[in-house]
């Protein structure tokens, strides 16, 4: 059985805190979309993703969103897709939540992660 797949963001790499916020602003403006602070991180309503710092991905990454993580795995890793275990996010059920692919994809890393 194929999993469904859907987008869930794309994460736009800058070189600092002040350029994700004008990038942030920006496209909240742009989208008539409300700006929020994170972590790592600025949004421009659920859509975009403005890193704080480069991270994975030489223009950064999209986000994939499945209903079942585990299932998504075994599909893709029969399509011949391996994963950066480095990168496994756990919520607090000690759950896999999140995990990058190896590898990049039209200059963007990909993550997969829990619906």
């Amino acid at each position: 059985m194929e999993n469904k797949f859907e987008l869930e963001h794309i994460g736009i790499n800058t070189e600092n805190e002040q350029e994700a916020l004008e990038l942030a602003k920006l496209l909240s403006d742009i989208f008539n979309l409300a700006p929020r602070h994170g972590q790592k991180s600025e949004f421009a309503g659920n859509y975009f993703e403005c890193m704080k710092s480069p991270y994975l991905g030489k223009n950064g990454h999209i986000a994939m969103r499945t209903p079942n993580l585990d299932s998504a795995m075994e599909e893709l890793k029969g399509k011949g897709i391996s994963f950066n275990m480095d990168t496994v996010a756990y919520d607090e059920g000690g759950k896999m939540k999140n995990i990058y692919l190896d590898g990049e994809f039209g200059g963007f890393a990909i993550h997969i992660l829990n619906k």
